[in-house]
């Protein structure tokens, strides 16, 4: 199971970021993968990226779909699939792949985080006219398949995408952090262009978008083809994120 990755960075200050992240997301992750076919390894389960498919935009992403990665993070995991899939043939190693959303739980961090402790502050957000939809997925969730995609025979050679189940809005898993807090959360009605553009005037219009913007998933392939379930709801895997909150 191979999950070692330079993760999407904001704000990359690196001289050559494409670089750095083909060097550890695709070169070490196919040497992985010939050494593992040398050495007898029978499956390889690859834990890639939503952003294989694309930013998001207004239909959920299926596994069926054209892969469109923009940022240089994207495309460096994009890249080490399509090694991964020349090397099964080579070799004969089994290959599956999971594209994860945005993956919360105990230890989280960035703007899942810093959107918790805004709650938890009882701060006003302006955030209450926002209608997106967005995939997000449990840690237990996503052990939980993955574990799954290393025993079922009929996972082998496939591409599945993941999520808790229905996608939410960002007002929604404002209101569900606050519920796991035992709290009201307070959400201004701000129009979004007006967030889009403070958001671009302040230099953080990336970080905006991911606020505003959607991005969801269709995950029927891996529940239909492997009879997946996830294990946990998104107001028990809130509340086990939340445990830890300092």
């Amino acid at each position: 199971v191979h999950l070692a990755a330079r993760v999407h960075v904001m704000d990359d200050q690196v001289d050559n970021p494409s670089a750095l992240y083909r060097l550890m997301n695709t070169d070490a992750t196919l040497n992985i993968a010939r050494q593992a076919a040398e050495a007898g390894v029978k499956r390889f389960v690859f834990v890639s990226s939503v952003k294989v498919n694309g930013e998001g935009r207004a239909t959920a992403y299926r596994e069926t779909d054209t892969a469109a990665p923009e940022d240089p993070y994207a495309i460096s995991k994009w890249e080490a699939e399509q090694g991964l899939r020349q090397i099964s043939t080579e070799t004969g190693l089994e290959v599956v792949i999971l594209r994860p959303p945005l993956v919360y739980g105990p230890g989280v961090k960035a703007n899942f985080l810093r959107l918790a402790h805004a709650v938890k502050r009882g701060w006003p957000l302006p955030l209450g006219a926002i209608c997106n939809r967005r995939s997000l997925l449990y840690l237990g969730n996503l052990v939980d398949a993955i574990r799954l995609c290393t025993e079922h025979p009929d996972a082998a050679g496939q591409t599945f995408l993941l999520d808790d189940g229905e996608p939410i809005s960002t007002p929604e898993l404002i209101r569900g952090l606050a519920g796991a807090m035992g709290r009201t959360p307070l959400m201004q009605r701000v129009p979004v262009r007006l967030l889009e553009a403070a958001g671009a005037l302040i230099g953080k219009r990336a970080a905006v978008a991911r606020l505003t913007g959607s991005l969801f998933v269709d995950s029927k392939a891996i529940r239909s083809r492997l009879g997946w379930k996830p294990p946990f709801s998104m107001e028990a895997g809130l509340k086990q994120t939340l445990a830890e909150l300092k």
